[in-house]
């Protein structure tokens, strides 16, 4: 054949596949996009950690879409909700989300309670709605018996569940003989309930030496001055407080106890995941706290977190905090893939024992229950030293020591889920 005529069917190859790639590019910008709702705080008192965590899945929403988004070429679109920390606000938007065309609803910054209740009236929707059912992904609420007695095949968990973070702790008090007497303070609605069920429970059986010298619930969100709850922790001779507070209620209640000259060790469940507490407890000036979470701020060896939290700096302008919350828009784009459809059915199993690569290592979805086997480090709040913690933080000379470090698999307990699966 001569030279010419290969040139003539080189060049018709060429435009055919630019032309088939151009008609690819065209059906994916034609593809409707694929919804998804956020419902969490968003105005009162958590709304600036709503608004963090919004922002967090909105980095991994951009990064699937990035990647050429999911089932061909649709990008993941956030619909936004505010619950205003209510869990009938959360389910009148778990309606309109429904209505208009969400099948996914992440949340978990409104706390247990409405998590819960999301995931129950997820449950009636679908049962009234076949094949238009949502399913709900909680990235922060980590009350065990949402994976565990009230069990739902529509919610997943992509956060470590209390027992798990509480077995954590527990390792790290079991090696600390200068704690020796603990007070138990905490938000008076399911997840603080359970976080001192779990403290007396776990570290009980650690450390069967340690007194529980005092316990005491108060309502969440509207404590306005800890000092008498700090009275009551000073009388008792604690020398650690376990409290689940989060939010305000985390740095009122350093305040009043830097107030009364105070010196506490606090165990907390992600302390240094909300705004304001680091610089709190740099004001307070006074104890230690101790937390734990899947990572943290300037923790060594974390290459793919710090260009996240590079990359969420330079979008939001904010300090990152939450892996988990990132990845779980990543966890949806891999089940997508898997199941090869929107079908909600179709997608809760292939989520069902995934495995999916994450900055924070390999994590598996476990099917049974639907909890994420996340990894938790142990760490805690201290002044820069040059050493083992090298970088302050909130603009202060405190930032985060790492104690130790426990995989999913090594968190993992059983369960009480029974789960009716459709």
């Amino acid at each position: 054949m001569k030279p010419i005529a290969l040139a003539r069917i080189a060049w018709r190859g060429l435009a055919l596949t630019a032309l088939a790639a151009a008609s690819a590019q065209a059906l994916a910008a034609d593809a409707p996009p694929y919804k998804v709702a956020f419902i969490d705080p968003l105005s009162g008192p958590f709304g600036s950690v709503g608004q963090l965590m919004l922002n967090h899945l909105r980095l991994g929403a951009d990064q699937v879409n990035a990647a050429g988004g999911v089932l061909g070429g649709r990008k993941m679109e956030i619909l936004e909700f505010d619950s205003k920390l209510s869990a009938q606000e959360s389910q009148t938007a778990l309606q309109s989300a429904a209505s208009q065309g969400a099948r996914v609803i992440f949340t978990g910054g409104s706390g247990s309670s409405v998590v819960a209740a999301l995931s129950q009236a997820a449950l009636r929707y679908n049962q009234r709605n076949p094949g238009k059912e949502v399913i709900v992904i909680n990235h922060s609420s980590i009350d065990p018996d949402l994976t565990g007695k009230n069990c739902n095949f529509w919610y997943f968990q992509t956060e470590a569940s209390t027992s798990m973070k509480m077995k954590a702790l527990a390792n790290f008090i079991k090696r600390s003989p200068e704690i020796k007497k603990i007070y138990l303070l905490n938000q008076d609605y399911a997840h603080g309930r359970q976080w001192a069920h779990y403290g007396r429970e776990m570290v009980g059986l650690a450390r069967p030496d340690i007194q529980f010298v005092g316990e005491q619930l108060h309502p969440i969100g509207k404590v306005k001055d800890f000092a008498p709850y700090v009275a009551n922790v000073k009388s008792s001779g604690a020398d650690s407080v376990i409290t689940g507070n989060w939010g305000p209620d985390m740095t009122l209640l350093l305040k009043a106890a830097a107030d009364a000259g105070m010196n506490l060790h606090y165990f907390n469940h992600s302390a240094g995941s909300f705004p304001g507490t680091v610089l709190a407890f740099s004001q307070a000036a006074a104890g230690e706290l101790t937390w734990v979470a899947e990572w943290h701020p300037g923790q060594a060896g974390t290459p793919k977190v710090d260009a996240w939290a590079k990359a969420y700096k330079a979008k939001f302008n904010q300090d990152y905090l939450a892996p988990r919350i990132t990845l779980s828009a990543h966890m949806l784009a891999d089940g997508l893939k898997k199941a090869g459809s929107d079908e909600p059915a179709k997608l809760v199993r292939a989520m069902e024992d995934l495995s999916f690569d994450t900055p924070v290592g390999t994590l598996r979805m476990r099917g049974e229950d639907h909890q994420l086997l996340l990894p938790q480090v142990v760490n805690t709040i201290a002044k820069v030293d040059g050493k083992k913690v090298t970088m302050g933080w909130e603009g202060t000379n405190y930032g985060f020591r790492t104690d130790a470090s426990y995989s999913g698999n090594e968190l993992a307990q059983g369960n009480a889920c029974k789960m009716a699966r459709p």
